[in-house]
Order: C-alpha cells, then sequence, then structure tokens
C-alpha cells in the first residue's frame, strides 16, 4: 500500500486529504510542521508527500529544498497563492505537482496516483540507438556510458524525448510528462530546465546537441546529432 505524508497545518483541509486518499487504498500519515516531516521522511519513507506552503514554522518551498537534499520522492504542493511565478519556483525546487485551494480532494487523489504511476521504477532501457541507457528504478540515464545528473524533472523531460526520436514535442506536452497541468504557468520553466540538459550533455561530448529547437513549436530529440 502506498504511504502519503500529509503536512498541512489546517486540520480540516489534513481530514478531508486523510478521507479521501484513505478512500483510495492509501496509507496517510499527517504532519502540522516542515521540520517533523523532514525528520519523518529520514526515519520512515514516504511513497509520496502532500506539502503546503504556507506552514507555521519553516516555509513549503524551504522544506521541499532542504527534502531534496537527501530524498527524491514526490512531492505536490497545496497552497492558497495562485500566482504564476509562485508555481514556477515550486516546480523550479523540485516539486512534481502544485495544487490551489480551495481543491477538490478526489482530484488530489488522482493526481497522487498518476504520480506514483509515473514513478514506479521499469527495468533498465537502451534509448536513441544505444547511446543512452535509461533506468527508471535508479532515476539514472547514462550518455556514452557516462552517468548523468539530472534532476528528477530533467530526467523526465529527456526520457520523454528519448522514447519518441525525432518527434517535436510542445511545452505543454513536456509538462505533461512532469505530471503538471498545462494551465499551471510553467511553460517558461520548460526552457531553463531544457538549457541544463543541454549542458550536462555537452559535458560528455562537447559538440553533442541531440536535443533540437523547433521554433514556436518545442522541442525534438535528434539521434544524428548525438
Amino acid at each position: 500500500m502506498p504511504h502519503i505524508l500529509i503536512v498541512e497545518d489546517e486540520a480540516a483541509i489534513a481530514d478531508t486529504l486523510v478521507f479521501a486518499l484513505q478512500g483510495e487504498g492509501f496509507g496517510t500519515t499527517w504532519l502540522s510542521l516542515g521540520a517533523a516531516a523532514l525528520e519523518h521522511q529520514k526515519s520512515t519513507p514516504a511513497d509520496l508527500i502532500i506539502l503546503d506552503v504556507g506552514l507555521p514554522d519553516i516555509s513549503g518551498f524551504e522544506t521541499c529544498k532542504n527534502l531534496r537534499r537527501f530524498s527524491d520522492v514526490p512531492v505536490i504542493f497545496l497552497t492558497a497563492r495562485d500566482a504564476e511565478i509562485d508555481r514556477v519556483v515550486g516546480l523550479e525546487i523540485g516539486a512534481d505537482d502544485y495544487v490551489v485551494k480551495p481543491f477538490s480532494p478526489r482530484e488530489v487523489a488522482a493526481r497522487v496516483r498518476a504520480i506514483l504511476k509515473r514513478v514506479a521504477p521499469r527495468p533498465p532501457t537502451d534509448l536513441g540507438a544505444g547511446l543512452f541507457q535509461v533506468d527508471t528504478e535508479r532515476v539514472q540515464i547514462h550518455y556514452r556510458g557516462r552517468p548523468l545528473n539530472l534532476t528528477r524533472h530533467e530526467f523526465r523531460l529527456l526520457n520523454c524525448l528519448l522514447e519518441q526520436p525525432e518527434r517535436v514535442f510542445s511545452r505543454e506536452q513536456l509538462l505533461d510528462a512532469l505530471g503538471v497541468a498545462s494551465d499551471a504557468g510553467y511553460e517558461r520553466s520548460i526552457d531553463s530546465h531544457i538549457k541544463s540538459v543541454r549542458a550536462k550533455l555537452r559535458l560528455v561530448r562537447a559538440e553533442a546537441e541531440p536535443i533540437q529547437t523547433h521554433r514556436g513549436l518545442g522541442y525534438s530529440y535528434s539521434p544524428g546529432h548525438s
């Protein structure tokens, strides 16, 4: 049974989430402080964390930053703040999704299930004419035999492109690969993630340009430029 850690200081909201998630077959733990959540994840790792941004001790953003120093557990932010910059910051510091209050508990449960399905481990596979090896269990991609130091979002973006060579993916489609709603205001953050992935590929082969830009359309993986 997947176990979900809920970090929320409002008891009514937490109770609603506990009821919805347990009704979908998930185990749950509820904590109200960011510091307590970090300690809990170190000692008793959850499969996914639902994290409120406005916690009373340290913010959800800061909690997530600290969490990413030792864990790749999927994170869904809960917040009353709907500004685009908040959503972009949330994604870039390592969140997997961002839900604005008020929300539908059933929708949150559906997002939890979708994220857990997406991050479930699969056997390592060779992609990109054998130049790339993808290991979803370890969240690792090797390029020309060398491991790439990718963030979780960078891993998902590159894996998405590798699975369908030459296909042009729009920013919206790449957001889907991250599990982020296409209307969440994250589109331009895709560009920064792609830029970072390209830089890491060039550390292995300086002239490599496997990720191609299609102006006004999106990005594709081109084996001929690997």
